[in-house]
């Protein structure tokens, strides 16, 4: 499973040393502004400044430290003027996101303004030849021109450093994949155009691999996550304690594998365990909790899905795996729903999430233990990753708002409408020319500039419908 932390960057605070054999005070005081950057984002961000980098040999071993740390990124920082060419050999040799803030420590020229403030608030300059050369020598970056104390720079560079983050650990991402439904086409794609350009790392699995980590497990682990379930859940009456423990094994059958292999997500095709012949059930609660714990999934062998599932965990937190189910032309919106796989973390407050005995034809197997719930209402985001050809994929991303969504009685899975900004009839067209896939994340609120980032910095191309 991902871990979930800060955001880790590096903070390289470029200037000249002209002015220190006479005025060492103008080194001190910039310093010390990036020490107060640092401060203001310590909350939300561990932004790491090793000091005032004055020269192309400090840049380079400052540059080479944040790469051998492991940072999620490097944010830039003018202090003054510093000539661009001293980055070119530095970026040679990195491997991270880059952010430009140009940011100075004065946000306004005052009618006292005087040399002094004029030369510790010229990173304006600085920046311009550092972002020509950066753009020059072919490497990408991102830019945010703010004061530095207002909430609009802090939301901003948060945003990016968790954009960053996810990025990252995408390319460490390792996802287990257990069969693929036969011919559903927007599932499928070039793997190893995938690996390159996305990152996981997808392996086949059996499933017997998680029949037998279910047949070593204690007793105590079992009982222990029945609790947690009657924690979380109102339980049906109807749902025997033969049928919930046995759901409880296969959950934790599938956790022991994933922790053995140290994968982060997984998807498995609902005719595997028929197939096998040694299962009772398909893991719809255990989907479901895995999901709530922080692992990425999607059903059906959905590589694409899980890796944003993944990477949604510390983009934004809380990834509901989702599907349009019906369309509802009146409320101008869609029902969203699926066999009943989802995060019940995005659960509405106000009512109870319920564990149900759930008859599903699907699977051809007893009757799994099913989660039913609605989200929360409110404003919302969802996105879907496409395969187009090879090396060109698309994150289709769509800002909307859960509706305050009656009980659906008959419904015997996670629902809930959702209405997207543009009307269901314009999002759709655009969803379906865009080639959005039929397997969606939905997270509570509005996230549409993190997965902008997200997709700037994997570069690959993105559209809002």
């Amino acid at each position: 499973m991902l871990e979930k932390r800060k955001p880790k960057l590096g903070l390289l605070g470029i200037m000249h040393g002209l002015y220190d054999e006479k005025q060492p005070e103008i080194s001190q005081k910039q310093e010390k502004f990036a020490r107060d950057v640092v401060n203001l984002l310590k909350d939300e961000v561990a932004l790491h400044f090793p000091g005032a980098a004055k020269t192309r040999p400090v840049i380079e071993k400052y540059v080479e430290e944040f790469n051998e740390k492991g940072f999620d990124g490097i944010m830039i920082v003018n202090l003054l003027y510093s000539p661009g060419l001293r980055l070119v050999k530095a970026l040679q040799r990195n491997r991270l996101p880059l952010l430009i803030a140009n940011i100075q420590p004065v946000p306004t020229v005052t009618k006292g303004w005087n040399w002094g403030d004029l030369t510790t608030n010229q990173g304006i300059h600085g920046a311009q030849d550092t972002a020509n050369t950066i753009l020059r020598t072919g490497y990408r970056f991102t830019v945010v021109t703010e004061d530095w104390k207002s909430d609009e720079f802090r939301s901003f560079v948060v945003d990016w450093a968790r954009a960053a983050q996810a990025a990252s650990a995408l390319k460490r991402m390792k996802i287990a994949i257990m069969g693929r439904l036969p011919g559903m086409g927007d599932i499928v794609g070039d793997d190893a155009a995938f690996l390159r350009k996305i990152g996981p790392e997808v392996n086949h699995e059996s499933i017997g691999d998680v029949y037998r980590y279910m047949e070593a497990l204690p007793d105590k682990e079992i009982e222990k996550q029945l609790q947690e379930d009657r924690k979380n859940f109102e339980i049906d009456p109807n749902l025997s304690e033969e049928s919930h423990r046995y759901a409880v094994r296969l959950q934790l059958g599938f956790e022991k594998l994933l922790i053995e292999k140290e994968y982060d997500g997984f998807s498995a095709h609902f005719d595997v365990f028929k197939e096998d012949g040694r299962f009772k059930q398909i893991p719809i609660l255990g989907a479901s909790n895995l999901l709530a714990k922080g692992y990425g999934y999607a059903a059906e062998g959905d590589v694409n899905t899980v890796s944003m599932t993944g990477a949604g965990h510390l983009l934004v937190g809380d990834p509901h795996f989702t599907e349009m189910y019906s369309l509802d032309f009146e409320k101008d919106s869609a029902l969203m729903s699926h066999m009943g796989e989802g995060n019940w973390r995005v659960a509405r407050n106000d009512r109870p999430i319920k564990l149900i005995d759930r008859e599903l034809e699907i699977g051809g197997l007893e009757n799994p233990p099913t989660p039913v719930f609605s989200a929360e209402p409110g404003r919302s985001t969802m996105v879907s990753l496409a395969s187009i050809v090879g090396d060109h994929f698309r994150l289709v991303i769509v800002k909307g708002e859960v509706l305050d969504t009656e009980v659906l009685k008959e419904v015997p899975m996670p629902y809930f409408h959702f209405r997207p900004d543009t009307g269901i009839r314009k999002c759709m067209d655009g969803w379906l020319a865009s080639g959005g896939t039929h397997h969606q994340i939905l997270f509570l609120g509005d996230h549409v500039r993190k997965w902008v980032m997200l997709s700037e910095l994997l570069d690959i191309e993105h559209i809002i419908v």
